[in-house]
């Protein structure tokens, strides 16, 4: 009966904490660490329903930005970041692969941190690894590793640029390239400035988009053709209500109602990953695939940061 009533609090902590987080009273790096601190402290009661939720909770909060967005905003955001995108994805791979050389990790191991740093953190390690097929370790391995990273740039990324004193333009910009999740990317650039994360949100999902091109050539590096590239159909609805929000009479109330939800959503959807991880998983990360996923990071912040305030 104790454990019961303890199973009943739990989740009452829980739903209590998520409904907090749909609140405009606390901002997305909050919202990460209250998931975080429950896992820690009381456990998730609800860890193993949350996975398959959290990304449809995400992509249908990044297409309610979209209807904050105008079709010329997006055009622009989308050429400013192209010729870095390219630039910064080339850079990943190609040093992941020297790096794995380096520490000696295994190829699929290697491949996973550098294609989840390179493109969109989790979504690409997840479109990934059915081509490559890596086993069950090297997968949970690879998304601890990038979650956890994810979540020291959501704290420290607005740091950095109120302290250098970033644009709202850059701000996003160097979001979008230099944090791998989108989640934290527009968790980090929603507390920076709406600016920022609409310049944030635009570059990172056309970043995403390289899911594509990285798949197919994924195939021929690893000699499995048969396999099929997963395409982040989001992206297209996303784009879709751009064009809604450009084109169509929306009052202006209806849009800012519909991005403000979106906000609240992707507030949640922070919590939802801090509260699957835990001290368990972070333990699990040993220090070479670790001290190879640091360096990547810290080469395309730098590296990135460098390029956008030249």
């Amino acid at each position: 009966m104790k454990d019961f009533r303890n199973e009943k609090i739990r989740k009452a902590v829980f739903i209590i904490l998520a409904v907090m987080c749909l609140t405009p009273l606390l901002s997305s790096p909050i919202a990460l660490a209250l998931g975080f601190g429950l896992a820690v402290f009381i456990g998730n009661p609800f860890e193993q329903h949350l996975h398959k939720y959290i990304h449809l909770l995400l992509q249908i909060s990044i297409v309610g930005l979209g209807f904050g967005l105008k079709l010329n905003e997006a055009l622009q955001a989308g050429k400013t970041g192209f010729l870095l995108t390219v630039v910064s994805i080339l850079t990943v791979m190609i040093l992941g692969y020297v790096l794995g050389k380096v520490f000696k990790l295994e190829k699929k191991l290697s491949y996973l941190i550098s294609a989840g740093t390179a493109i969109c953190g989790g979504s690409a390690i997840a479109a990934i690894s059915p081509i490559i097929k890596p086993d069950t370790k090297e997968i949970s391995l690879s998304l601890a590793i990038v979650f956890t990273l994810n979540s020291v740039a959501l704290f420290i990324y607005p740091a950095i640029g109120h302290l250098l004193h970033l644009s709202q333009e850059q701000f996003g910009l160097w979001c979008a390239v230099g944090i791998h999740d989108t989640s934290s990317v527009v968790g980090a650039a929603g507390k920076y400035g709406n600016e920022a994360l609409k310049i944030a949100t635009t570059v990172k999902l056309a970043r995403a988009l390289w899911i594509i091109p990285v798949s197919i050539i994924t195939m021929f590096i690893f000699k499995n053709k048969e396999s099929k590239v997963k395409i982040p159909w989001f992206i297209g609805y996303f784009i879709i209500a751009i064009l809604l929000n450009t084109y169509l009479p929306f009052p202006e109330h209806l849009t800012i109602s519909i991005t403000a939800l979106a906000k609240s959503g992707l507030n949640l959807t922070l919590f939802f990953i801090g509260s699957t991880l835990s001290i368990q998983t972070l333990k699990t990360i040993g220090f070479k695939p670790l001290a190879a996923a640091v360096i990547l990071w810290v080469v395309i912040s730098i590296g990135s940061l460098s390029y956008i305030i030249r």
